[in-house]
C-alpha cells in the first residue's frame, strides 16, 4: 500500500486552460459544438462537474474536435478494455461511438455530437478507473476512507500530453490503481471469463464424504475441478478414480484458502465451496476490483490494517508487514463496520461495561432465565450514577437504567489488553479469554469488536518503548489488576477493510467467504446504467 503520485481527476475539477491542438478552425463543427455544450448530457459524477469540464475542454480548443480517425480508434480500444476491469464499456457509450464512427465525417452535426460524446466517455472512464464507478458511501454509511487524491496541475498536463501525442492507452494504465494486486486480480478475471466461455467447471455430485485413499467415481470430477482452478496440473493416472496424496494436497490448499477445515476430506462445506459457479466467482472478482479502486493507498509510514473477511490483522510499514496475527470479528448479524480511525491508547487490565445492545439482546434474557448468569460472568450491577447495588434489588422484568460491569482479569471479556481508537460504533481491539476460537477457520464470533491473537505483542509495538513497556514490564502492570490507560505517543492509522479475494505470494488468486454478504450489492451497483 505504497503511496502513489496522483495525477488525473483534477482535470475534472479544475477549469481547463490551454488544450488547443494545432490545426485550422472548422467553423461548421465549432458552430455545432458550442450550443451542444451549453446543454451537455448529465454525466456528472458525485463531487465533480463533468459537463462543465467538457465545455471548458472545447472552449480552450476554440470549439474544435479532437477525436479524429487517429485518436478515436484508440479510445474505443481502451473503452472496450474496461471489460477486463470488471466495468461495462456500454456505460461509456461504446456502441454509440462505434455507430458515430461508421457515419463518417461528412455531416458536421454528427462530428460534433460524436466528439462531445467521446470526450465525456474519455473523462468519465478515466475518473471511474481512478476512484471507482460506485460511491462507497451509497452502499455503506460507515465508509470514511479518503478517495484517491490528485494533483490538478499535473493531471491537466498529462491529459493534454496524452491527447496531443495520441498516448491515450498509457493514460488509462496510469488511471488504474497502483496496488500490485490489481492487475493480478484483473488477469484472474480474464481467466475466469475464459473458463466460463469453455463451459465452466464440473459440479461435484453429492454423496458420502470423499477422503484420501478412497476410490470413487467422483474423484475424476474433483481432479478436473482442481485442474481448472490451477491447483494441480494434468497428469495421466493408472487409476483416475483413486484419491491420492497429490490430490489431497490440492484439496487442502483449496480448503485453507476458502477458510475451511483443511483436512483433505470433501464433506458438505467443501463440496458447496467447490460448486460455487464460475458466474459467481466472476461477480466476486468484479466487486473486489471496484473495492481496490475505492482504496487510497497509504503512505510509507506505519499503519494497522484489519482484513475483516480474512480474519487477520497486520502492522504495516508501507508495503512491509512488521507483525501479523489472527482476529475474531463480529458475527454476521453484528458485523464489524468498515471504516478508518486513529489508534489513541492502550488499556491494561480493562474492565468491561456491557454495551446497551448486548445488555438488551443477550444479557437480560439470560438473566431472566437464570440469575446465576451474573455470577458465572462475574458481572456487577451499578446505577446510572455509578453506585453498585445488589442484583436482588433489581426488578429484572423492568430493570430500568442500570449498568452491568465486569471487573478486570484474564477471564474477563476483554482479557488483559484493549487497544482504543475513537469511533462512533464503540469498536476496539482487545484480548479475549476465548483463545481456542483463534484455531477455527472462520472466526466471525464477536459482538462487533475485534479480538486479536497475541494482542500483547501488538500493544508493545504500538507503545514503542522497550524500557518502560517491554513485554515483561507490561505483564507486571497487568498482574496488579489495576486498570491503566496508556496514551500512544504516535497516533497510528487503523483501517478496517473488507476484501473477499486473496492474492498469494505465488500470485494465485483465491476466494474468501463473503461473511457479511457485501459482494452482491457492489455488483448490483456496478451493473446499474449510468
Amino acid at each position: 500500500m505504497k503511496a502513489v503520485k496522483t495525477w488525473f481527476p483534477g482535470m475534472v475539477l479544475a477549469l481547463y486552460s490551454v488544450l488547443a491542438l494545432a490545426g485550422p478552425v472548422d467553423e461548421a463543427i465549432a458552430a455545432r459544438l458550442q450550443p451542444l455544450l451549453q446543454r451537455p448530457p448529465a454525466l456528472a459524477l458525485a463531487g465533480t462537474s463533468l459537463p462543465k469540464a467538457v465545455a471548458e475542454f472545447y472552449a480552450a480548443r476554440n470549439w474544435q474536435p479532437v477525436w479524429d480517425e487517429e485518436r478515436l480508434p484508440v479510445l474505443l480500444d481502451e473503452l472496450a478494455d474496461l471489460y477486463t476491469d470488471g466495468l461495462n464499456p456500454e456505460d461509456y457509450a461504446f456502441s454509440r461511438l462505434q455507430q458515430y464512427r461508421r457515419a463518417g465525417d461528412a455531416d458536421s452535426r454528427l462530428v460534433a455530437e460524436r466528439d462531445m460524446l467521446a470526450t465525456h466517455a474519455y473523462l468519465q472512464a478515466l475518473l471511474q478507473l481512478y476512484r471507482g464507478k460506485v460511491d462507497p458511501q451509497s452502499l455503506d454509511p460507515h465508509w470514511n476512507f479518503d478517495s484517491r487524491q490528485f494533483d490538478p496541475a499535473l493531471g491537466l498536463q498529462l491529459a493534454r500530453e496524452a491527447v496531443e501525442k495520441n498516448a491515450i492507452a498509457p493514460v488509462f494504465d496510469k488511471a488504474r490503481p497502483a496496488l500490485p494486486q490489481y492487475n493480478i486480480v484483473r488477469s484472474a478475471l480474464a481467466r475466469m471469463r475464459g473458463t466460463a466461455l469453455a463451459g465452466g467447471w464440473p459440479m461435484l455430485p453429492a454423496g458420502a464424504p470423499l477422503k484420501p485413499g478412497m476410490t470413487d467415481v467422483r474423484v475424476p470430477v474433483l481432479r478436473q475441478r482442481l485442474q481448472i482452478a490451477g491447483l494441480i496440473s494434468y497428469a495421466e493416472s493408472d487409476n483416475p478414480a483413486f484419491y491420492d496424496e497429490g490430490l489431497k494436497a490440492a484439496v487442502q490448499r483449496f480448503q485453507s484458502e476458502a477458510y475451511l477445515n483443511a483436512d483433505g476430506a470433501i464433506g458438505p462445506a467443501t463440496r458447496e465451496a467447490l460448486n460455487i459457479t464460475v458466474a459467481q466467482r466472476i461477480a466476486q472478482i468484479r466487486a473486489n476490483l471496484e473495492r481496490m479502486r475505492w482504496f487510497r493507498q497509504e503512505t510509507d509510514e506505519d499503519f494497522v490494517i484489519v482484513d475483516l473477511a480474512g480474519y487477520r490483522v497486520a502492522y504495516m510499514h508501507g508495503n512491509d508487514v512488521k507483525w501479523a496475527s489472527r482476529v475474531q470479528i463480529g458475527k454476521a448479524y453484528r458485523s464489524t463496520p468498515v471504516f478508518k480511525a486513529v489508534l489513541t491508547s492502550i488499556t491494561l487490565s480493562p474492565g468491561w461495561v456491557v454495551p446497551p445492545t448486548i445488555f438488551r439482546e443477550d444479557s437480560l434474557p439470560a438473566i431472566r432465565r437464570n440469575r446465576s448468569y451474573l455470577t458465572r460472568n462475574k458481572l456487577h450491577v451499578y446505577t446510572a450514577a455509578g453506585r453498585e447495588i445488589s442484583a436482588g434489588s433489581v426488578n429484572w422484568s423492568r430493570p430500568g437504567n442500570i449498568i452491568l460491569r465486569q471487573e478486570p482479569g484474564p477471564d474477563g471479556s476483554l482479557g488483559e489488553v484493549a487497544i482504543r481508537f475513537v469511533n462512533p460504533y464503540s469498536v476496539y481491539m482487545h484480548d479475549t479469554p476465548h483463545k481456542e476460537l483463534f484455531s477455527a477457520s472462520q472466526r466471525a464470533t464477536s459482538s462487533g469488536c475485534i479480538r486479536v491473537q497475541n494482542v500483547h505483542e501488538l500493544a508493545v509495538m504500538l507503545l514503542d518503548d522497550p524500557v518502560q513497556w517491554s513485554r515483561e514490564e507490561m505483564q507486571k502492570v497487568i498482574d496488579e489488576r489495576r486498570t491503566i490507560e496508556v496514551p500512544l505517543k504516535k497516533k497510528i492509522p487503523i483501517l478496517l477493510a473488507y476484501w473477499t479475494v486473496d492474492v498469494g505470494q505465488d500470485g494465485y488468486v483465491s476466494f474468501k467467504p463473503d461473511v457479511y454478504q457485501r459482494d452482491p450489492e457492489v455488483v448490483k451497483a456496478l451493473d446499474e446504467a449510468p
